[in-house]
């Protein structure tokens, strides 16, 4: 009862924390609005969050730099997440009290989307499990939270949003709890080990092309997460429908993930990259051009390569470095290319949806073209590291 497997620990942990996200950042821009936030404002706070995320994993991931710190540090994370979202109750409609609280709220969050995904890459590496079928079910929580969450919002009203959020985040505080066995351990060399500094991995020019090209890619969703759910609404669609829309992206992302290994094996990151950058431009493209149903339903079911295949790749590059440095470079990836450039353009949507309303889209379309540009390359200190040489045909898989 009190302890899981690998498989089901780092699993349900993303359940939890995923359930609470899907109602989160399809939803909480709506919350806003409900509180009488002006579209502007609403982009500086979901902004506000993605920064706060992306200095809290600077800061506070990397220090967590040891497997069996994990464990304990996703536990008090979850706890002071939930802490900080019950504050939410006491805002009301004040935009710097609301500022304050999404800061704090975001900064215990932060770390708790890098963390489990260290957690599973290092199983993976011990084949104690998938990667893609154990990240999978962050997505099917995700699916489950927007849709729920949506068919409440609609027939009971906004304040569900925020019951509902904290209520998945109770949950993942609970499951938390168990102890999974085996328990990660660091092993051998790693031991003695310094943590790794940050600014000597941004040194390496392969890894700074590395985050350049996934921020360009999950940047250009900024737009989707901040104004997306008001656009569409505006464009008459009820908060059920919005919620049912964000799903079907989700599901088209549980089933990439689902069957990663099958189709994605043995393709080239490089290629993984190039299909999602193609991916970008098609999909913000379309949906600065209609809000129609049906280019929608297709915008939608390009979340799959946009989002998920970009975070698969990105997580297959990080797996092929050394196990010493996983965290580091986990935290960089969520600090830089999810957190900071998504908050720089959260806070450009805001402001320039209210200036050009959908044609806003055109510029995270354009993003896509850009990354098509960078040419990624194998970090040239990994080169040296055993676990490099080990899996030396993964390596060839850049060329």
């Amino acid at each position: 009862m009190f302890t899981a497997s690998p498989y089901g620990w780092v699993s349900q942990y993303l359940f939890g924390f995923f359930f609470s996200y899907g109602v989160y950042l399809p939803f909480w821009a709506l919350w806003f609005e409900s509180q009488g936030v002006s579209a502007a404002h609403i982009g500086t706070l979901i902004g506000l969050g993605f920064a706060a995320r992306c200095l809290a994993n600077v800061f506070l991931t990397p220090r967590i730099h040891k497997v069996e710190h994990l464990v304990p540090a996703l536990r008090w994370f979850a706890l002071a997440t939930l802490i900080f979202g019950t504050l939410y109750f006491v805002a009301g409609g004040d935009f710097w009290l609301l500022a304050v609280i999404t800061v704090l709220f975001n900064i215990t969050m932060g770390p708790m989307m890098p963390l489990p995904d260290s957690m599973a890459n290092y199983y993976a590496k011990h084949q104690l499990l998938d990667y893609g079928s154990t990240r999978v079910w962050g997505s099917i929580a995700f699916i489950v939270g927007s849709t729920a969450v949506g068919y409440l919002a609609a027939n009971w009203g906004h304040q569900w949003i925020l019951f509902s959020c904290l209520g998945g985040l109770a949950a993942n505080f609970i499951l938390s709890l168990r102890t999974p066995n085996p328990a990660p351990k660091t092993e051998g060399e790693f031991l003695t080990r310094p943590r790794p500094k940050l600014l000597a991995l941004l040194r390496e020019w392969s890894i700074v092309k590395f985050l350049l090209l996934e921020a360009l890619i999950q940047g250009s969703h900024a737009a989707y997460y901040s104004i997306g759910s008001i656009y569409w609404k505006q464009a008459g669609y009820s908060e059920e429908t919005i919620g049912y829309l964000w799903s079907l992206g989700v599901l088209m992302e549980v089933m990439l993930f689902a069957f990663s290994r099958r189709w994605f094996a043995h393709v080239p990151v490089k290629t993984l990259f190039t299909i999602a950058a193609l991916a970008v431009a098609v999909r913000w493209g379309l949906a600065a051009m209609t809000t129609a149903l049906l280019p929608l339903i297709v915008i939608q079911m390009l979340h799959s390569l946009t989002y998920a295949l970009a975070h698969l790749a990105g997580m297959k590059y990080i797996q092929m470095g050394s196990e010493h440095r996983m965290v580091a470079m986990q935290a960089l990836y969520n600090a830089i290319a999810l957190g900071g450039s998504v908050a720089l353009l959260t806070i450009f949507s805001g402001w320039a949806f209210e200036e050009w309303g959908g044609q806003v889209f055109w510029v995270m379309a354009a993003m896509g073209v850009a990354a098509l540009f960078i040419r990624l390359d194998l970090p040239r200190s990994q080169l040296d590291e055993s676990s490099m040489i080990k899996s030396e045909p993964s390596a060839q898989n850049l060329r």
